[in-house]
């Protein structure tokens, strides 16, 4: 192999400064450094042309690989029990790749109602421009959705919690109808986490994470993972993925790392704190329904319960019987809480899901998913639960 350093000593200023001499660090750094430069230099055409390959190969450019975007694929993917990840821009990123990647003109996907509003316009627009057809199904009934199959249904889209009504989905006996019949199945693991339930273990071909939420929990980083149970599988995803350009910045993948170090301390404490937030919104007169599949009422409690059994998240919903101008009242008044549009970091967030997060969605097809006019979404954070109730019920007596 040819050596390609040069003696600094010889070179003119134009010249070092360009090529400045890299610092070795010694020691072992404890946390994940951040590799920001997107381009790697190789002795030889062969190396070059072997780390475009696949996924497991040296880093060239950050469209195939980067060292710390390749640590947060590898610390989720262990996490999910998965064979290979791959990390992108956001988790619609994640979400869009896989479909895309999967998905041709003429292919049939089942998928539940109640899912993200994203994803289902994603699911509407393969519909309506590249011939893919799509039923939508309840989540909770294997009849259901072995009465979908078609010779050309290619995947089972699923959520482990649906985004905002917080039903459980039947994971094991819905995949197990999947596999049964030859179709993949994908599974939205983002309001759960790896730490409260792990589809792959259910039989799932694809996890997906939008890393913006829990796994980056901060409100500070855009990211998306896609975790693959098959190694095969995940290398036919990447290959599209690194020409479909929607890779992980490093600096995201960085902070992604710096917030899963302390996802259990934070799932433990969303748990606890939205547990006790529904409890009481039961018992409120301003409320009449509240979604948790934590509360005995949920019907999904006994499922959530087997699903989950190391807790039930930390997002809710309830209904106000006001609609939307409830809805907006309750939104607006919140102080300690927040008005934003996202989920799953150290802030309570409030939201209408009917005209922010599922707006894609008509009237008919938000009732069909169990979202109200009068609905409102709860990120539960990590302030103190009596600060937190505090805020409620003053914002619940402007409603």
């Amino acid at each position: 192999m040819s050596d390609h350093s040069v003696n600094p000593d010889v070179l003119r200023p134009e010249s070092r400064i360009v090529h400045p001499t890299p610092v070795e660090p010694g020691g072992r750094p404890l946390g994940i450094p951040l590799h920001q430069s997107h381009l790697f230099a190789f002795e030889s055409s062969e190396a070059l042309t072997a780390a475009l390959a696949g996924p497991d190969g040296a880093f060239c450019y950050n469209r195939y690989g980067n060292p710390t975007v390749r640590a947060l694929e590898d610390a989720v993917a262990d996490l999910e029990g998965g064979a290979g990840a791959i990390a992108t821009a956001s988790g619609m990123g994640a979400i869009n790749t896989v479909l895309l990647a999967l998905l041709r003109s003429g292919d049939h996907v089942i998928a539940q109602r109640s899912l993200y509003g994203g994803t289902f316009a994603m699911l509407a627009d393969l519909a309506e421009r590249w011939g893919v057809a799509v039923t939508h199904v309840s989540g909770n009934d294997l009849d259901e959705v072995a009465a979908a199959l078609r010779p050309t249904t290619r995947l089972l889209h699923l959520e482990t919690v649906s985004n905002p009504t917080t039903r459980v989905t039947d994971l094991p006996g819905l995949i197990a109808v999947a596999r049964d019949a030859g179709v993949l199945s994908v599974v939205d693991n983002t309001f759960a986490t790896p730490l409260l339930c792990r589809p792959i273990e259910h039989g799932a071909d694809v996890v997906v994470h939008s890393a913006t939420k829990y796994l980056g929990g901060h409100s500070d980083v855009l990211a998306g993972v896609a975790v693959f149970a098959d190694a095969g599988l995940h290398r036919t995803v990447w290959q599209y993925a690194t020409e479909l350009g929607a890779a992980a910045d490093p600096f995201a993948a960085w902070l992604t790392l710096r917030g899963l170090q302390t996802l259990a301390l934070r799932v433990r404490r969303h748990c606890d704190t939205a547990l006790e937030l529904a409890t009481r919104l039961a018992a409120h007169p301003a409320v009449t329904a509240v979604h948790y599949p934590g509360l005995p009422g949920h019907p999904d409690h006994e499922l959530a319960r087997r699903l989950l059994p190391e807790g039930q998240g930390g997002v809710l919903a309830f209904d106000l019987a006001g609609g939307r101008e409830a809805a907006r009242a309750f939104t607006e008044a919140v102080r300690l809480a927040s008005l934003a549009p996202s989920l799953g970091g150290v802030h309570t967030l409030v939201v209408h899901p009917a005209s922010t997060s599922h707006r894609q969605l008509s009237e008919g097809e938000l009732t069909a998913a169990g979202i109200g006019a009068g609905t409102v979404r709860v990120s539960v954070g990590i302030e103190h639960p009596e600060d937190l109730w505090a805020d409620v019920v003053q914002a619940l007596a402007r409603v």
